[in-house]
């Protein structure tokens, strides 16, 4: 089953981006998100300054 989810508070830190939402349980995740071809990073997490920081460390292994 897809996540529909409804991103708010979006930044990008170099090729990655990081939003807020809410999960089918009514909680904050943050999520961060690779958008260059063939990467396919992204991983959610419960805090924001977690998802910020993966995102400033993300090294795309496809170049």
């Amino acid at each position: 089953m897809t996540a529909n989810r409804r991103f708010r508070n979006v930044v990008r830190i170099g090729p990655v981006r990081v939003g807020t939402s809410y999960d089918g349980r009514g909680r904050e995740k943050h999520t961060a998100a690779c958008t260059a071809p063939r990467c396919g990073f992204s991983a959610d997490y419960d805090s924001r300054a977690a998802a910020e920081l993966a995102a400033r460390t993300h090294r795309c292994p496809v170049r």
